[in-house]
């Protein structure tokens, strides 16, 4: 399997004042197509700031980002939107869907920003909802939907565009453990459906072992 993301010997400083605060630390990791990866590890070891440098929303310090094959780290912020436009798809823990807008208006957006058509966006997009059991809540604005209906919402979202990567942040962090277990098995068998790779971070060590791999974040460090 090929790696669709690869990071090499990453360090991520943060300047505070005169003190300097390494939160990763000579750090490797690979996720290669088809796997999904759980990233774990104690408040505040740094999870979520690998997954922003994975998701080239933050750079390293000093090392090297790979994005299916192509080197990041330098890149320019033009060249590491498009990047995470071609080959990506985030999921966070708070849906951070657009309250003005409906479900299935939310989940057109992604697509009419890569040029595609609004009608056609409009048409995947509710092929896409329905198939998460969301067909009777496609005109629904956010706030009238579920904690697990804003999430499937979301998940539909950042897999609308086929992206090669999907990087989740807690995604099942603010739900019930009934819903956040019915959601986290959807998220896994859309995934593994589509053959990404995945790399997702969680606090749930039972929901991380059904995953090909876990890694533990620890003292900047993966172990």
């Amino acid at each position: 399997m090929s790696s669709l993301l690869s990071l090499q010997n990453v360090t991520r400083i943060y300047e505070q004042g005169e003190r300097a605060l390494t939160v990763l630390n000579h750090l490797d990791l690979a996720v290669r197509s088809g796997e999904a990866v759980a990233l774990v590890g104690p408040s505040g070891s740094g999870k979520s700031t690998l997954l922003q440098i994975a998701g080239l929303l933050d750079t390293p310090t000093s090392g090297q980002v790979h994005v299916n094959g192509e080197e990041m780290s330098g890149a320019s912020d033009g060249k590491r939107t498009r990047a995470r436009r071609k080959y990506m798809g985030f999921v966070y823990q708070f849906h951070h869907l657009l309250p003005e807008f409906s479900a299935l208006e939310n989940v057109m957006l992604p697509q009419m920003i890569g040029g595609i058509s609004a009608a056609k966006a409009q048409a995947r997009a509710a092929e896409m909802l329905e198939s998460l059991g969301l067909k009777d809540r496609l005109h629904h604005r956010p706030g009238k939907l579920s904690g697990g209906e804003q999430q499937r919402t979301a998940i539909a979202r950042a897999l609308i565009t086929d992206p090669l990567l999907l990087l989740a942040d807690e995604p099942t962090g603010n739900l019930d453990p009934v819903t956040a277990e019915a959601v986290f098995g959807l998220l896994l068998r859309l995934t593994r459906e589509r053959g990404m790779g995945v790399l997702v971070a969680t606090h749930n060590l039972e929901l991380a072992k059904r995953m090909d791999r876990t890694v533990n974040l620890e003292g900047g460090t993966l172990r």
